[in-house]
């Protein structure tokens, strides 16, 4: 039985909702009060056992290797100063155990695309696929609820959540069979259905379990909705030779690549931050439950 052990983070995408914010900025490196989207990612990967992360970058995503490695000038500026908490901080960023694998994705052609660029690094083994502008806040982390599944029944397994019956055009949407608690047989999954298409109400979110065998199908297939290769059609294909689950996961999640969703997740994280919290819960209460006559 294989441990999963390796992470892959597509991030080589234009992040066009954000402009002119990610014009030289990846979307995933906007931060959530003091920490990138992807550092929240990485750290969901690592807190379920995950030692190997494939970052899948484009041209113009050096920040995020940059975000990762060791920045030497930096912290010899933050011990000659004394701020020994931010240092450690900054040392303690992954674990020394950790490996960074950063693959260029030459052309951004869609999800699928982007996770076949890692099948060099990933080799014959099950791995995890993190999107990390779907922050979602968990105790214990999504990844490993869902590493969890995988350990018991040895299968694919996609990260489920139910959603208004408007939004499906914006999912991959599954429809699938009960197993267990929070857990069911998918039948079928179809990739951004209109609402008189879709199978269900139950839409894909950016958290996967895949075994290996996704790369045989990621070749097969053709280009799909919006003219890329999709990772859901991918996984349809596979639906006829392997079971794959869909775990309805546990923890509260933000769409942090809408920018409402993005405004939310920061609200929320602040008024849980250490440093922030208490300032800033205080400042909204003012703001908005404070004297009818403020201006």
């Amino acid at each position: 039985m294989k441990k999963v052990t390796k992470a892959v983070f597509p991030a080589a995408g234009m992040g066009t909702r954000f402009l002119p914010a990610t014009k030289a900025n990846p979307k995933e490196m906007l931060p959530i009060v003091d920490k990138p989207l992807i550092q929240y990612a990485a750290e969901e990967a690592v807190a379920a056992g995950i030692t190997d992360l494939i970052f899948i970058i484009g041209r113009t995503k050096r920040a995020i290797a940059d975000h990762f490695d060791k920045a030497y000038e930096l912290e010899v500026e933050l011990e000659t100063r004394g701020k020994l908490k931010a240092l450690q901080d900054l040392r303690d960023m992954l674990p020394s155990h950790v490996n960074c694998i950063y693959i260029r994705q030459a052309e951004a052609l869609g999800l699928g695309h982007a996770v076949q660029c890692a099948q060099s690094a990933v080799n014959d083994e099950p791995f995890v696929v993190i999107l990390a502008d779907d922050l979602i806040d968990a105790e214990p982390g999504v990844v490993k609820q869902m590493c969890d599944v995988y350990d018991y029944y040895q299968c694919s397994v996609v990260g489920v959540q139910e959603v208004a019956p408007e939004e499906t055009a914006s999912y991959g949407i599954v429809a699938c069979d009960p197993m267990a608690e929070r857990i069911s047989r998918v039948t079928r999954i179809v990739e951004k259905p209109k609402p008189a298409d879709a199978p269900s109400n139950l839409g894909v979110v950016g958290r996967y379990v895949l075994t290996p065998r996704i790369f045989d199908h990621l070749k097969r297939i053709e280009r799909g909705a919006g003219g890329e290769l999709q990772l859901t059609d991918a996984i349809q294909s596979m639906l006829q030779e392997q079971q794959v689950l869909a775990y309805a996961y546990q923890g509260t999640r933000y769409d942090c690549g809408s920018k409402v969703g993005y405004l939310e997740a920061t609200v929320e994280y602040a008024m849980k931050h250490p440093e922030v919290a208490e300032e800033f819960t205080a400042y909204l209460k003012n703001r908005f439950c404070g004297p009818c006559d403020r201006p």
